[in-house]
């Protein structure tokens, strides 16, 4: 675990010009910023038409192969990110245990129950940031042993506790700040910790305080490395903080960019969207000889379905800008060669995704390997269910 750590954080920090940069703000160049140091790389990536950006933004692999040539030791450490699967027994679902989650995210909930009732390690067990208890439901009625489901939510906690109530179900819902350090109270030697997708600090403060507390066996799922108070990413363990790589905030957002594949019709609607933006973008620019980016707010997707005119007037509301002598026509079409060459770079950030998520979930790691954890990452699921799918295991030595 600590030779791969190396290895991934040596690459990251050699390789940071081809993924520390933000596509949408970079499209405004004309050029690709590699052409002095990989011309070879940006001749290969300028011969790209639009269908080949789209293949390859949806084939990794087939990326990893071409990029490989011109970015050497990229499909070695591809390799790094390979971790194994959990493999475990399926369960059979009580009645009506399922009620009110949705599909996917009752995949995803399967999935992980699968896992930890496999490798459960205590007799009681503590869900952290439980919303209305869908993951410790289906634990509850598998053991029968007491949960206890730490939310802030006081809505969602009476919700999840009705739920309780009527399937006779033993949980007890906690309503709690989970970056409190009161949380500690909470923990006793019986508990295996959970959670799945905590965000950002919320599944740090579990790991800090459960190795406080020392409990049997935790279980976590990280999500959304973005959502901290600090600007930057704190590294928890040792080799973590002696890494010359400071991940700030924006930086965190970079494996958060895999998604679940989507239909047409939110390809689409994204297209569109990020065009429209791109275009007005390039009028502000143009008519307020501007550098800087000027943010708008969010728009319904259907309003993309009344053109770019239509999405321009409506941002020049919240800009308070005069378009009576823009030329939309030809806005639109260099904000479709701007979305193109947004996409072409965002090719050379895909790889790296996986490996900048991989060194976070190994910082967190190493930690419990320091505070007398074994731990093991997995994969707890296919990423079609969610790309989120790595599970960090660990139980005291």
């Amino acid at each position: 675990m600590l030779e791969r750590f190396y290895a991934l954080d040596r690459f990251l920090v050699g390789q940071q010009d081809y993924w520390r940069f933000e596509p949408f703000f970079q499209s405004i160049e004309r050029h690709l910023p590699w052409e002095n140091t990989n011309p070879a790389l940006c001749d290969w990536l300028s011969q790209l038409s639009p269908s080949d950006i789209t293949h390859y933004k949806t084939n990794l692999d087939s990326l990893i192969a071409q990029l490989s040539a011109y970015l050497p030791e990229l499909d070695i450490m591809h390799q790094l990110t390979k971790l194994p699967s959990s493999t475990t027994q399926p369960i059979e679902l009580a009645r009506n245990i399922d009620t009110g989650i949705p599909g996917r995210k009752l995949a995803q909930i399967i999935s992980m129950s699968e896992f930890v009732l496999a490798h459960h390690v205590g007799n009681e067990w503590l869900e952290w940031c439980s919303g209305k208890g869908f993951l410790g439901r289906i634990l509850a009625s598998q053991t029968r042993q007491k949960v206890t489901s730490l939310e802030y939510d006081a809505e969602l906690c009476q919700a999840g506790q009705e739920l309780a109530k009527k399937y006779s179900l033993p949980m007890e819902f906690v309503q709690g700040d989970a970056l409190s350090e009161q949380c500690l109270d909470l923990m006793n030697p019986g508990h295996h910790a959970v959670a799945l997708h905590a965000c950002g600090d919320l599944h740090v403060s579990l790991i800090r305080q459960a190795t406080l507390a020392n409990i049997p066996a935790i279980s976590i799922s990280p999500c959304c490395y973005h959502l901290s108070k600090e600007t930057s990413y704190q590294a928890l363990s040792k080799p973590g903080k002696k890494s010359q790589l400071r991940l700030q905030r924006s930086e965190l957002r970079i494996p958060l960019q895999e998604t679940v594949t989507g239909g047409e019709r939110v390809k689409r609607h994204r297209m569109l969207e990020m065009t429209y933006r791109l275009g007005f973008d390039l009028i502000l620019r143009t008519i307020n000889k501007t550098s800087e980016y000027q943010p708008i707010p969010s728009i319904k997707k259907s309003a993309l379905a009344d053109g770019f005119p239509s999405f321009c007037r409506w941002a020049s509301m919240v800009r308070d800008v005069d378009l009576t002598k823009v030329d939309f026509i030809a806005f639109e079409k260099l904000a479709t060669e701007r979305y193109w060459h947004m996409e072409r770079l965002s090719l050379m950030q895909q790889p790296f995704r996986r490996l900048i998520e991989i060194w976070l979930v190994l910082d967190k790691a190493l930690y419990l390997e320091e505070n007398n954890y074994k731990t093991q990452l997995f994969e707890f699921c296919e990423k079609s269910i969610t790309p989120r799918n790595l599970l960090l295991h660990a139980e005291r030595r």
